[in-house]
């Protein structure tokens, strides 16, 4: 009886899993199939381009060109890449039927803090061109705010809520509970890097005050970029928001009128009033057309990636190009690509393939990354170094560019980092766990080895280190860290003790960065692709080639299913293919094939 009701159940779930494993084919299958419009989408005239984050912006494009699945809509939505985002609203300043822009925040999409930086750029410079730029939301958070800011107009809802109290470091610490667990810690860090709190949580329970050193100097370069900002656009004193955020002036709308951080509290209704006052005219149905920046991005996914930095739209004949590769996530041994991870030897061969194409003249390479692997990032450093040899390089700094995300940069000829950048992070650690008493004691796990030395069965968790492997480790921990500086040294031009006094693990915001020499400039992503092509001597006569995937085995075959179910419906393929491309390829211009950590893991929670 018993096997039959288990019998059932296994069965049961078998048919689950398979009609769901079928359902979500058809939806995608539907999705494909509503990609295929009679007519390709337009613009409509006298639209507002309304930048919603109703999609993530990320740094570099997604490994998976899928989208992700918006159960709401069951319709995949494309991820943005923020050169795409740039591009666009670069492009919707000559674009006769975009109007104006709203930043209206009520997705669910993030973007990181120094990609909102360069947006709040984009948007200064978009303003130059005459159209105008409003601002609404329901309940204004600081980064939302920050980028609001920038608007000529900034109107919040009458009972909603603006945050504004400064940038904070929050870092979890766990001593507590490994001393509860009876779990032994051993620590190897270069006794010069007293900054580099990586091990902190595991043997402290609250800030050296070497980090919080470092944390305070971080926050308050970053709290003073983000005050400057929104006080030239606000035109407000910086000491007045910063008293402001100390008091906690704003509790209710009216407090956020009162200060001048918003000019009025409306709702969303009266928006359309306020459209028409700015010139834009109502559609036959008496409504403003408005479209989103993920939708404005997939009509014009053709010229986007060129708009921005004047490049030639059609890679083709022998027009010069400016390689862009992207190094996002956390750096890892492999030859592997994996959203959000570095492989070492992947990114490696992404370098080596730009090298080897004859028609780039220069190289941007996007770095967001709080580094990892110490191995994987002095292969990449190689190729790095390979790669400035044969052409200009340039990095392009996103949210952070530390530790082995600093260290695969140096080796370029210029660097450019966002203001609101971490970067710096000079320094190498070691951690090594001991769980002999924690297994022993809370579930009686005990463990027996023999081998032809004391050491033959490696490094465990479930034994004390020797002696001579604490030596060994500390080697490669002390030799790690000198290559590290050496190779900062030299692609910084700097010496070796200058760069130790900027080292010892200690991280800096982009701003400090370009202070103190690890740094050239502060700026974005076209920022970097302008130097990059001033460099190779290209003037404005250049393509942007990005150095990305080819889709993987299903979304190849999702694809195939799409030309079938295109062809079953009477549509031509070969003339509206295009549309599935675009789903499926985000790129159509070049597709290519706990050890010592150099790494900051902790997070920087920037309430602003």
């Amino acid at each position: 009886m018993n096997f039959w009701k288990t019998f059932g159940a296994a069965m049961l779930a078998v048919f689950i899993g398979i009609t769901m494993f079928f359902l979500v084919l058809t939806l995608l299958g539907v999705s494909l199939v509503s990609s295929f419009d009679t007519q390709p989408p337009k613009v409509p005239a006298q639209s507002v381009l309304y930048i919603d984050l109703a999609e993530d912006i990320y740094d570099a494009p997604r490994v998976s060109s899928l989208g992700s699945l918006d159960m709401q809509t069951m319709t995949l939505v494309e991820p943005i890449t923020i050169l795409e985002a740039l591009s666009a609203i670069e492009l919707a300043s000559t674009d006769n039927n975009i109007r104006g822009i709203c930043i209206r925040q009520d997705g669910e999409g993030v973007v990181s803090a120094a990609n909102c930086e360069e947006l709040r750029r984009a948007l200064e410079t978009f303003k130059t061109s005459g159209k105008f730029v409003v601002a609404y939301d329901d309940i204004y958070t600081q980064s939302e705010y920050y980028l609001a800011s920038v608007a000529d107009t900034v109107i919040l809802h009458p009972e909603g809520s603006l945050d504004w109290r400064g940038v904070g470091c929050n870092i979890i610490f766990f001593k507590g509970l490994i001393d509860k667990l009876n779990i032994d810690v051993e620590v190897f860090r270069p006794t010069s890097c007293r900054y580099k709190s990586a091990v902190e949580p595991y043997i402290m329970s609250k800030m050296s005050e070497a980090n919080r050193e470092q944390m305070l100097q971080l926050t308050n370069s970053m709290w003073a970029t983000i005050v400057s900002d929104v006080a030239v656009s606000r035109n407000i004193a910086p000491e007045r928001l910063m008293a402001i955020a100390d008091n906690l002036e704003i509790a209710l709308p009216e407090d956020a009128l009162r200060c001048g951080m918003v000019d009025m509290l409306a709702y969303d209704d009266d928006l359309r009033a306020l459209y028409e006052k700015l010139g834009v005219k109502r559609n036959a149905e008496g409504d403003i057309n408005t479209i989103s920046l993920g939708e404005y991005i997939s009509i014009n996914n053709t010229q986007l990636l060129h708009s921005a930095m004047n490049g030639d739209v059609e890679v083709s004949g022998n027009i010069p190009q400016v390689g862009i590769v992207y190094a996002e996530g956390e750096i890892v041994d492999g030859n592997y690509y994996m959203d959000d991870y570095i492989f070492g030897t992947a990114l490696a061969s992404d370098l080596r393939t730009a090298r080897l194409d004859n028609k780039t003249k220069a190289v941007v390479v996007r770095v967001n990354s709080p580094g990892g692997s110490a191995l994987a990032s002095d292969i990449v450093w190689h190729e790095m170094k390979l790669l400035q040899q044969t052409k200009p390089v340039v990095i392009s700094m996103g949210d952070m560019a530390a530790s082995g995300g600093y260290y695969i940069s140096v080796p370029a000829d210029y660097i450019v980092a966002n203001r609101l950048t971490i970067t710096g992070s000079i320094g190498v650690f070691g951690v090594m766990f001991n769980l002999e008493e924690t297994l022993r004691t809370k579930l009686g796990i005990t463990f027996d080895s023999v081998g032809t030395s004391p050491t033959a069965n490696g490094m465990l968790l479930t034994r004390p280190m020797t002696d001579k492997e604490r030596s060994l480790i500390n080697k490669g921990v002390d030799r790690i860290y000198d290559t590290f500086v050496s190779h900062v040294a030299e692609g910084r031009n700097l010496d070796k003790e200058s760069v130790y006094t900027l080292a010892e693990g200690r991280v800096w915001s982009g701003s400090d960065a370009v202070s103190n020499g690890l740094a050239d400039a502060n700026g974005g992503f076209a920022e970097a692709i302008s130097v990059a092509a001033d460099m190779a001597d290209l003037g404005d006569n250049f393509a942007l080639v990005e150095y990305t995937l080819p889709p993987t085995p299903l979304e190849a075959w999702l694809e195939s299913m799409g030309m079938l179910f295109a062809r079953s419906c009477g549509i031509d393929y070969n003339k509206y293919g295009e549309d599935i491309i675009s789903l499926l390829e985000k790129y159509p211009f070049l597709f290519t094939n706990s050890g010592i950590q150099t790494a900051v893991p902790y997070d920087i929670n920037i309430q602003f």
